[in-house]
């Protein structure tokens, strides 16, 4: 057992939690804790802390809020912990320099690719949706640029064809805990053994917008049904029914050729809404009508089956 360390941890939502969960329970003391902001959220848009702080909070443990990190005022409070390390963990905010430059070992990130592939905002959703077969977790040495620091630690984990991003996420969290306690544990000789990124294989997962969740029905139904199962549950897929937004939550491609208008409705059954795509058929089971819950299409043709006879067209709202 190596000498426990002094961390400081930074992050935000409920996938950092889960390492800041881990560090807690290892034999490393957590000497403070960095979130983003609280936030308004709900209907009463009341600030709410984040999953990081909610954990931080329960532990007792010591908790720091910047809105930035690029001025003296937090250069001097990161220098006040005397941390032997930082761990970043999906925290959002830029790391300057000067702050990478205070822990006496650097500061480590926990990123959910294996690097260079898919550096960036939405790593796990781009990995989904342009048809990785696998992905990971990589402990990653920061330095100032974009995702770009030697990697101390890799390990892998398949992407099967009923990940979504959500589940997927979650997986990758629980990767993710013990690779990092594991690099902690042997921080001094991976340090030491860094291997450099090839910066010419580095791919960029672009933070997704609310708008590429619109489902284009003249794309092949498989890569439709990859970007449902990316973009669920954030931000999520949805085409127009008449003058309504369907929210899609789950669905399948079938390799089944028709002679219908892309986004035309084949049929509607307990198994599924067929739709007509640019290549075979996308099979919708799940969905969500606006101001109703979540439902299975067989719940939703029970009460809503008039809504998806065949022939029907879905996509933009003039078309039906």
């Amino acid at each position: 057992m190596s000498i426990p360390l002094k961390v400081v941890f930074a992050g935000t939502p409920d996938f950092a939690a889960r390492h800041l969960q881990g560090l807690i329970d290892s034999p490393h003391r957590i000497v403070a804790v960095m979130s983003q902001p609280d936030r308004p959220s709900g209907r009463g848009k009341r600030l709410q802390p984040s999953p990081v702080k909610a954990v931080a909070l329960d532990a007792e443990l010591p908790i720091w809020q910047p809105a930035s990190l690029k001025n003296a005022d937090s250069e001097a409070t990161l220098s006040h912990y005397h941390a032997d390390i930082l761990v970043v963990v999906a925290y959002g905010l830029i790391l300057p320099a000067a702050i990478l430059d205070i822990p006496r070992l650097g500061c480590l990130n926990v990123h959910a690719s294996l690097l260079p592939r898919w550096r960036g905002a939405a790593p796990v959703q781009r990995a989904i949706e342009a048809g990785d077969t696998e992905t990971g977790v990589s402990i990653m040495a920061m330095e100032p640029g974009l995702d770009t620091g030697p990697v101390l630690l890799t390990r892998t984990l398949p992407i099967s064809t009923n990940h979504s991003s959500g589940a997927l996420l979650d997986d990758l969290a629980q990767l993710g805990v013990t690779a990092l306690v594991d690099s902690l544990e042997n921080i001094h000789n991976l340090l030491a053994t860094a291997a450099p990124q090839d910066d010419s294989q580095a791919t960029y997962a672009h933070k997704i917008s609310k708008q590429e969740g619109a489902l284009d029905w003249s794309a092949a139904a498989a890569v439709l049904a990859r970007r449902v199962r990316a973009f669920h549950p954030a931000p999520g897929c949805y085409t127009h029914l008449g003058g309504d937004r369907l929210k899609v939550l789950s669905a399948h491609a079938v390799d089944e050729p028709h002679e219908g208008n892309s986004g035309e409705i084949i049929a509607a059954e307990e198994a599924g809404i067929r739709v007509s795509c640019g290549e075979g058929q996308l099979v919708i089971t799940e969905a969500q009508l606006p101001g109703a819950k979540a439902q299975s299409v067989a719940t939703l043709l029970r009460g809503h089956q008039a809504l998806f006879q065949p022939g029907q067209r879905l996509g933009d709202a003039n078309l039906s």
